[in-house]
């Protein structure tokens, strides 16, 4: 696995990199918001001299109950996101669910990421694909939690059919585990890696516990935002080339996967940490 670089913001991921922090708000809910999050974590990530992606969804379309708050939608949304990336002079990644969201989404972000319910949907990938390879993006693709890590190969061929000069990345995210349940086999990261992709981690959503939400019955997704840390840890530990992870100021009153985020506090002392596995591990 060679590094991949994302040359207009000098930005490169995989083998002898730094390690690539992809972390912002789990969803879109306003603009000062964003720009709060996304200032405080270009700001530590600077300080670090760790590449920093700002990511925010502007569309939740998985939502277990239909009155799940889903984000600005995709004109707004992007709207939003073009906003933070001309302020703050960040890189952006965003998640797309259909396949008409594909160009739109891609003039704007530097990472067009394809959610893992939807890996599996052939014309949503290959549109994704063409999309980002000809704005100079990364496609970013989260392995489904009911998938095997050696069966991403068939993303990638699928990806790659499309835009042979694309640049994947694929993103390790838990796998179901019985129900309401995740979890993360990190030896996963090493399998996926063999594809000859860099792979990143997904700490936030590892730690999801999907539709078990005490505090509305069941009608939305429950979390152990505890244990985002150790998963964080223990991937980069194990290889993980970059994290993904979602915080908030009051993570218990997000809009969206509350349980999951962590305290925007929270980001300095764990992305210390990170940067030291991961410069332990490297070396």
């Amino acid at each position: 696995m060679t590094a991949i670089q994302l040359k207009r913001w000098n930005i490169s991921l995989g083998d002898g990199q730094p390690l690539v922090v992809i972390a912002g708000l789990n969803v879109l809910e306003d603009l000062d918001l964003a720009l709060e999050v996304g200032r405080r974590l270009k700001a530590i990530t600077a300080e670090l001299g760790l590449p920093y992606v700002f990511k925010a969804s502007f569309d939740k379309a998985n939502r277990s109950s239909i009155k799940s708050y889903r984000g600005p939608g995709l004109k707004d949304g992007l709207a939003m996101l073009a906003e933070v990336k001309k302020q703050l002079d960040v890189p952006i990644c965003t998640d797309l669910h259909e396949v008409d969201q594909a160009e739109p989404v891609a003039a704007v972000a530097d990472l067009v990421q394809v959610p893992a319910f939807l890996v599996r949907q052939t014309d949503l990938v290959v549109a994704a694909a063409r999309a980002t390879a000809a704005a100079g993006g990364w496609l970013h693709v989260k392995k489904a939690q009911f998938q095997a890590p050696w069966d991403c190969k068939n993303i990638i061929s699928k990806a790659r059919e499309a835009a042979p000069d694309l640049d994947i990345i694929l993103c390790e995210r838990g796998s179901s585990f019985g129900y309401n349940n995740l979890v993360v086999d990190m030896l996963a990261i090493g399998e996926m890696q063999r594809l000859g992709v860099p792979v990143t981690i997904d700490a936030t959503h590892a730690v999801q516990l999907p539709g078990a939400d005490p505090r509305t019955n069941g009608g939305s997704t429950g979390g152990r935002r505890e244990g985002v840390p150790i998963i964080a840890k223990a991937a980069v530990a194990a290889g993980a080339d970059g994290v993904f992870l979602e915080f908030h100021p009051d993570p218990d009153k997000a809009l969206c996967d509350g349980p999951s985020a962590l305290p925007l506090d929270a980001a300095e002392g764990l992305l210390k940490t990170l940067k030291a596995v991961h410069a332990a591990v490297r070396n």
